[in-house]
Parts: structure tokens; C-alpha cells; sequence
């Protein structure tokens, strides 16, 4: 029998439009004789949707149109229950629309990428392929996962972090605390967004106001880092779990500017030409680096994916300070654009088998949890003890 495969993408996030090329293109490679693909996109708003025109990408262009032909649909958050419903119950029939045997996750950013949703299906038990909701979320936020990096022995470069609140109400004395610990020029970023949304460059205090000003309108929480000026970047994707993993060969993409920005990562071919997602990037692969420092690199990346304890497909990302042959993790993208699949293909592995091998681990991951202990048969309220307490501990 084909496996039932939901693919869900979009979301309340900036990435929404990244994330249905990304579903898009899995969705065309997926092996026809072994799944069947249930398309499950969710809104800017936050509504589920299914049907056959979610497809294609341009059905999008005109989204009213779009999200009147297919239907409303909705997960219920309870174990065990794998089936997708639908909001309009007819007045004949079912109003189940399929069951779901497993979830590839397709989506980037805010409210998908950073363990929310991950939690959302953990309550369901449908397997998943991609990271945990803790592991999300530590990828996610850039602040907590160089916590966890610099701890873990793995470099990153300087950093300095402060929430938006601080910002408001001490801007002169924040100001004056990331230059106290960091030249410039520096980088600020807002801590959990991906695909270069509202990272700035800056060379100096008004630019900083600026692009902190700028950030603060997407997180809470913003970090800023040390540039570094002579940049060579690189990324690496891994496919794996926590346990065992293997890295893919490196790419070096091809930037406009100090930064790698969102028109670099998926406009690379033009405006005039439609997006690929990351597929678009102008990039050199492999990239054109010493043995040493290419397998520095994949081996970093193998450490950094199973210190934050990931699973499925991951791309970190790479800086390399050409003035001092020094080399930083930047980030980790934990459903990485187009889900890395062009270095994998790189790698001798096709976007089909990628598909197949996270199908696989989703499914091993619901294997090894069924063996972990969740709770307790004994039911403490039973115990004698326990019987006339207000809080529930032994009579004094």
C-alpha cells in the first residue's frame, strides 16, 4: 500500500511564499508509485487548506481564487487520531478528507520552523520529518543556538544580544554596550527569522539606530555580530538524527553585497524569471576549498546538527574570515529552502531518495519514542495519603 504523505507549507510567517516553492518542488519529486501527496497549506492567516490546486505554483498568483477552490481542513490535537477534517462538514458523508500516515514538513520561518508547529504534531503522534520542537526551536533562534554552539566547543563569532523592550527603554545605553563589546562594522539581525529578513550591515551609530529600529519590527529579541569584511560563505547540509548523520559537499553562493540577501537566495536568475527558492541562488558547487577545510567543514556541520539534537535535512551555514583563515558556524536552517535537495543531488543522492530517506527517519524517530516511557500507570490520587489535601502532598 502507497504511504499518505501530508506536506505542509506556508504559514503565518514572512516565508510563506519561500515555503510553497519549496513544497511545490518536494511534491513533484515524490515517487508517485509509493506515496500519495495530501497538500496541506496553511494561510497567512492561520487557516488549513487541501486540494489537488495547491499544486501548483501558479494557482498562487491570484490566492482569492485560489483558497475558494480548495477546502478549509484541520488536524485534531489528539493521540493517535490521524485523520484530516474537514471545517464545513457536509451534510452527507464524511467529514474526514484523508488520513495521514506521515508529515514532511515544508515550512520556513516564524510559527513552522521554530517548534510550534513541530509541537502542534507531537500531539497528534503522526510522525514528522524534521527536528523536534525543542531542537527547532534552539536552530531557530540564532541567540540561543550559539549559546548552545560556543558551549558545545563549536566557533561562532562574537555576538552581543538585547530584547526589544530593552531597546525602547535604554537605547542610548544598549547602543553604548554593543560598541563596548563589538567594532564596527558590525551585522544586527532579528533572532528568529531566516532568509536575510531584516538584516542590515552598519558601519556605524546612526546606521546601527537604523537597522535596530528596522529589526525590532520583526522579533523580540535582536542580536548583533561582528562582521566579518573579507567573507567567503559557505554551507553544507546534513541528512540524518541526532545519533548518526552524514554532511552533503559544500556550496558557496554568490552574493550582491556585504551580506547574502533575500534577492541573492531567490531572485539569483532575475526578477523577470519565476523563483526556484533556494534552487535559485547563484552558487558554486562544490565549492572551490582546500580537502582540510572542506572537511573541516562537514564535519562541523555533523557536530553542530547533532548538538542541537536535529533530525531530518538540515543546511548549516558557514563564515570564512579570508584575512585570517578563520572559519564560523553563521546559523543552522532546520527545513533549509528547497530542503538542500541540490546538494544532495550533488552528492549522488536524487531529491526522490532525499524524500524517501526523511520519510524513513520520520518513522524511526516514532519508533524509538514508543519505546520511551511517557507516564506512570499509578494513579497517586488512589493513595490513602493523599485523601482531604488541598495541594495534593501528605497531611502534616
Amino acid at each position: 500500500m502507497k504511504i499518505n504523505v501530508g506536506v505542509i507549507f506556508g504559514g503565518r510567517s514572512v516565508e510563506n511564499e519561500i515555503s510553497v516553492i519549496t513544497a511545490v518542488q518536494t511534491m513533484a519529486a515524490m515517487n508517485a508509485d509509493k506515496y500519495n501527496v495530501i497538500p496541506i497549506y496553511i494561510s497567512k492567516e492561520g487557516h488549513w487548506y487541501t486540494g489537488q490546486k495547491l499544486l501548483s505554483t501558479d494557482n498562487y498568483r491570484d490566492m482569492n481564487a485560489l483558497l475558494k477552490s480548495v477546502e478549509e481542513v484541520y488536524l485534531r490535537p489528539v493521540y493517535g487520531d490521524n485523520r484530516l477534517y474537514r471545517v464545513h462538514k457536509p451534510l452527507l458523508g464524511s467529514n474526514v478528507v484523508a488520513t495521514i500516515d506521515v508529515i514532511l514538513p515544508a515550512l520556513h520561518g516564524t510559527s513552522g520552523e521554530d517548534g510550534s508547529f513541530q509541537g502542534t504534531i507531537e500531539f497528534t503522534g503522526i510522525p514528522y520529518a524534521c527536528p523536534n520542537p525543542l531542537a527547532s526551536a534552539n536552530g531557530m533562534d540564532k541567540i540561543t543556538m550559539k549559546m548552545i554552539l560556543k558551549e558545545s566547543g563549536i566557533p561562532v563569532v562574537d555576538y552581543c544580544w538585547f530584547s526589544d523592550k530593552e531597546w525602547l527603554a535604554e537605547r542610548q545605553a544598549t547602543i553604548e554596550r554593543v560598541e563596548s563589546k563589538l567594532p564596527y562594522p558590525l551585522i544586527v539581525k532579528p533572532a528568529n527569522l531566516g532568509s536575510s529578513v531584516g538584516i542590515k550591515a552598519v558601519h556605524n551609530r546612526e546606521e546601527l539606530t537604523q537597522a535596530v529600529e528596522n529589526a525590532v519590527t520583526y522579533s523580540k529579541r535582536i542580536i548583533v555580530e561582528t562582521l566579518i569584511e573579507q567573507l567567503k560563505e559557505i554551507n553544507c547540509s546534513v541528512l540524518g538524527n541526532y545519533y548518526h548523520c552524514q554532511a552533503s559537499v559544500c556550496e558557496a553562493p554568490v552574493r550582491s553585497g556585504e551580506i547574502l540577501s533575500y534577492e541573492d537566495k531567490y531572485l539569483g536568475g532575475g526578477k523577470n524569471k519565476p523563483s526556484e527558492g533556494m534552487h535559485s541562488t547563484v552558487r558554486e558547487i562544490p565549492a572551490r576549498l582546500p580537502e582540510q577545510t572542506t572537511e573541516f567543514i562537514r564535519s562541523t556541520a555533523c557536530r553542530t546538527f547533532k548538538a542541537l539534537g536535529c533530525d531530518g535535512v538540515s543546511r548549516i551555514d558557514f563564515m570564512i574570515d579570508q584575512s585570517t583563515g578563520k572559519i564560523y558556524v553563521n546559523e543552522i536552517n532546520t527545513i533549509p529552502g528547497s530542503l538542500s535537495f541540490y546538494l544532495w543531488e550533488a552528492s549522488g543522492i536524487s531529491f526522490p531518495e532525499l524524500i524517501d530517506r526523511l520519510i524513513d527517519i520520520a518513522f524511526q524517530r516514532k519508533r524509538d519514542s514508543d519505546f520511551k516511557i511517557t507516564s506512570y500507570s499509578e494513579n497517586i490520587f488512589a493513595y490513602q495519603a493523599l485523601h482531604g489535601t488541598k495541594t495534593g502532598g501528605a497531611k502534616r
